[in-house]
This record gives C-alpha cells, sequence and structure tokens, in this order.
C-alpha cells in the first residue's frame, strides 16, 4: 500500500484503522490469479507425468513379454548354468537332520574299514563296554626311565618352559 508521507497520523496503526482513509487490506499480499494459475501447471504436469509412466512401464511388460526369436540359440541349448561361488542351503533344517541320522548310522552301526586287513566298525557303546571289559594298554615300567621321586623334569627358566631339565629337591 502507498503511504502518503504528508498525512499526519496519531500513531501507525492509525493508518490501517480508519477504514475512512480507504485502506482495508493490502492488495499487493499475494497475487491469486497466479496462485490459480500455479496449481492448474501443477496439476497438469502431475497429469502428464503420470501418463508418461503409464506409457513407460506397458512399454517395460511389452519388451518382458516379447516371445521373438531367442537371441542366443547355443546357451538356450546348454539350459541354464549356476554361477560360481556359495550356494544357500535349500532346508538347512532338513539337511542338518540327514547329517544327524548319518553320523548316528556311522557310530551306532557295523561295517568293515578294510577287510584285507580285518578292520571293522563296531557301534561305540560296544567298543566302550569292550575297553572296560579288557582294560587300556600300557607300556612296562621300567624303574631305570622313571625318575626317581627325588628328582623330576621342570621346565626352565631361560626357555620360557619350552625346554625341561632334571632337577633335585
Amino acid at each position: 500500500m502507498a503511504h502518503d508521507p504528508h498525512a499526519t497520523h496519531a500513531s501507525a496503526d492509525d493508518e490501517y484503522l480508519n477504514p475512512a482513509s480507504g485502506s482495508g487490506h493490502e492488495h499487493t499480499d499475494a497475487n491469486v490469479s497466479m496462485i490459480v494459475q500455479f496449481a492448474v501447471w501443477l496439476t497438469a504436469s502431475a497429469v502428464i507425468v503420470h501418463i508418461l509412466m503409464w506409457f513407460t512401464f506397458a512399454l517395460f511388460v511389452n519388451v518382458r513379454e516379447n516371445t521373438g526369436p531367442a537371441e542366443f540359440p547355443l546357451a538356450i541349448q546348454q539350459g541354464p548354468r549356476l554361477p560360481s561361488g556359495a550356494r544357500l542351503q535349500a532346508k538347512p533344517a532338513n539337511e542338518i537332520a540327514d547329517f544327524h541320522r548319518r553320523e548316528d548310522a556311522v557310530l551306532d552301526g557295523y561295517s568293515w574299514i578294510d577287510k584285507g586287513a580285518g578292520t571293522v566298525r563296531i557301534p561305540i557303546s560296544e567298543a566302550m563296554r569292550l575297553t572296560l571289559e579288557r582294560g587300556l594298554t600300557s607300556r612296562p615300567a621300567d624303574a631305570s626311565t622313571r625318575p626317581s621321586d627325588t628328582e623330576a623334569l621342570v621346565p626352565t627358566d631361560a626357555s620360557a618352559g619350552r625346554q625341561m631339565e632334571r632337577r633335585r629337591q
């Protein structure tokens, strides 16, 4: 709003509060026609973009469903090839159950290890029972190789325990 430099007002608000001076609202605050024009252009742009996207996706679907001749007929005859590298397990719970079943069959079953040498595999529980019945084999106790009670092997201080020496106590 244009201010009259020659007008005298008691306060700065008198100019806006006095309807007789012809001031009701500011006419330069917002241009309504520009706001409406912006909204129309924004709506038209959104519609055009959506239509272009629809045609683009229709083109993608058409390219994907193209049933023309194969570009590489020799590659189709070979079948699909898997890339090199690690494979994910299809059903890990089933695979671990199968693994445990095979391991239990080895531990709890009889089988030949070497038929020519007469070596067999027996169940682990049977092997433990036989070991308890027969006892474990050991070396014969030889007095000359055993250290006496006063003489024992201890690690040396200089070698940080890597070498042993006999010390009398």
